[in-house]
């Protein structure tokens, strides 16, 4: 009879392949040596995750909902400030690359590593962009913005350009310098147009 895996082995075993894929890249990392660190054996494993791609998708789901419960929370004092939950988000990823141990965005680093459209792993990795794209589009047509796709679009350029930066030169400049961007970048989409002057007498 198979010997049944121990509660929490599951998670186990995804959380050093979480630490190995995000602080080596994911190719570089064999599964031989997500084995050999958690000791859980190579039948284990595979009993958990059929495969590396499967392994890999599991470490893209989980830091898509560590994402979304970010946001979550950096969002949720601001509720009905739908232009200060935009600014929110930028500070809740600035936090991210101010942080120690901080090697740039998990999706960015696998999808380069994965450029095969037909990868699961690119397929999740743009999956996770467009989900957070319409999240901005959202919030940007809440706030009112003239032009929601170009706000969001301009949100998630801000993001991305801090993640980039933070993971070559250091996050803590990167993040200061997009918190202030994104604030003015919301403020000038969604402040009221100039009314019409009136003809002077």
């Amino acid at each position: 009879m198979a010997r049944k895996p121990a509660p929490g082995t599951h998670d186990r075993i995804l959380d050093i392949a979480e630490r190995l894929f995000y602080e080596h890249g994911v190719r570089a990392v064999g599964l031989q040596q997500v084995i050999d660190e958690c000791g859980c054996g190579k039948n284990l494993l595979y009993r958990e995750f059929a495969s590396k791609d499967d392994l890999v998708v599991a470490y893209l789901e989980r830091r898509g909902r560590d994402w979304t419960a970010m946001v979550d929370e950096a969002t949720r004092p601001l509720a009905g400030d739908p232009a200060g939950q935009l600014v929110a988000i930028v500070r809740a990823a600035a936090a991210q690359v101010a942080a120690a141990g901080y090697r740039g965005c998990p999706f960015h680093n696998t999808h380069a590593e994965f450029p095969d459209a037909a990868h699961p792993a690119h397929q999740v990795s743009v999956a996770h962009r467009a989900e957070v794209r319409e999240r901005l589009h959202g919030l940007a047509e809440q706030a009112g913005a003239r032009d929601p796709g170009t706000l969001a679009d301009r949100i998630l350029l801000i993001i991305d350009g801090m993640y980039t930066t933070g993971a070559v030169l250091g996050g803590h400049a990167a993040a200061t310098a997009a918190v202030e961007f994104a604030e003015e970048v919301v403020h000038a989409a969604t402040r009221p147009p100039l009314a019409t002057a009136t003809a002077r007498t």
